[in-house]
């Protein structure tokens, strides 16, 4: 059974988190993280990116595969995102659905 991160309880009310990858390399400049993705990713959603000492949400406002300006990644795909801050190898990337 695969392992899934499930937050049901906000203030906004209920929110789920699905896991949609993994952090796999983060560039200093400009501040853009290498996610490995396990499933679907568009421009637009919202993710959260957390483990022991990160913890970031944000929407998706661009992404690339190979340098190359992309609206959707799948899984397999290596994509890289612009982000407010710093995240490390091996963090998790969950897509937000309310």
């Amino acid at each position: 059974m695969k392992d899934r991160h499930v937050s049901l309880k906000r203030k906004e009310g209920k929110i789920v988190e699905e896991e949609v990858g993994r952090v796999s390399d983060f560039f200093a400049r400009p501040v853009v993280a290498g996610i490995d993705l396990t499933a679907p990713l568009k421009v637009g959603d919202k993710i959260h990116i957390a483990v022991h000492t990160t913890d970031l949400e944000l929407v998706v406002e661009s992404m690339q595969i190979q340098n190359v300006d992309v609206q959707e990644g799948n899984p397999g795909d290596a994509i890289g995102i612009k982000g407010p801050d710093r995240v490390r190898r091996q963090d998790k990337v969950y897509k937000v659905t309310e």
